[in-house]
């Protein structure tokens, strides 16, 4: 009788033994079959308002930029390329140690940040430079635009061809006064377009270049600073 007893409860043990097998295998199977479910995109409703459900075929749109986020960016671009063309002087013009850091961190910020603002008006189908105005006149055959554009279109701050030339020919600590007292007019004049930037009319509301305009503002006061130190003058801050 138990003999008996051992061999029904082997039997049952084998059954539930292969019938959980089976079900596992046949999983694999079940999930290879299914079909993969389609992601549901939701739009959060205004205030007081229902949310949307989108069609799966949605896709995310970049902001609404105005033409003022534009210029700011292509403007920024020709700056910035004039304070890394004033850092690479460093190295053959002076010895000052606390200067070569400093115009490392310039030349080194700025570089990394027209990567971003090309990428930012590339995204938008946007020209990298700004656009020649109209000069009736000047389109001569043979001109140098180039050169034309060097001196018609500087940005707040930015050196004349003229603080160039003498800031490439000095030396020692001539060539340490040129290079601060110009990296600050320079400076200055990147905060006076970040202020023309959030002036204007429904500017400066794309997220990304209002955190890169910020940054700017703030990382410039904080060079000029900095630098006004490094000249023994009195911060702005202190003199007012």
């Amino acid at each position: 009788m138990l003999e008996h007893l051992m061999k029904v409860s082997a039997l049952r043990t084998g059954l539930m033994s292969g019938c959980v097998l089976a079900v596992l295998f046949s999983l694999p199977v079940y999930a290879q079959q299914a079909e993969p479910a389609t992601p549901v995109v939701v739009q959060p409703g205004a205030p007081g308002q229902p949310t949307r459900t989108l069609p799966p075929s949605t896709r995310a749109t970049l902001p609404p930029r105005s033409a003022a986020d534009v210029r700011f960016m292509q403007g920024m671009i020709m700056h910035h390329a004039q304070a890394v063309e004033m850092t690479a002087l460093i190295e053959s013009h002076t010895t000052r140690k606390d200067l070569r850091l400093l115009a490392a961190r310039i030349s080194h910020s700025q570089s990394e940040e027209i990567k971003f603002m090309k990428r930012w008006l590339e995204a938008r189908g946007e020209p990298i430079s700004l656009a020649m105005p109209e000069m009736p006149g000047m389109q001569m055959p043979g001109m140098d635009m180039s050169s034309h554009a060097s001196h018609s279109m500087l940005m707040p701050g930015m050196l004349t061809e003229k603080q160039m030339a003498a800031l490439r020919n000095a030396k020692g600590e001539e060539f340490d006064r040129l290079f601060l007292t110009g990296m600050i007019q320079h400076h200055g004049g990147a905060l006076i377009m970040v202020k023309d930037l959030f002036d204007s009319a429904g500017a400066g509301q794309d997220a990304e270049l209002f955190s890169f305009a910020t940054d700017v503002d703030s990382g410039q006061r904080a060079e000029i600073r900095i630098m006004q130190t490094m000249l023994g003058e009195k911060p702005l801050e202190e003199k007012r």
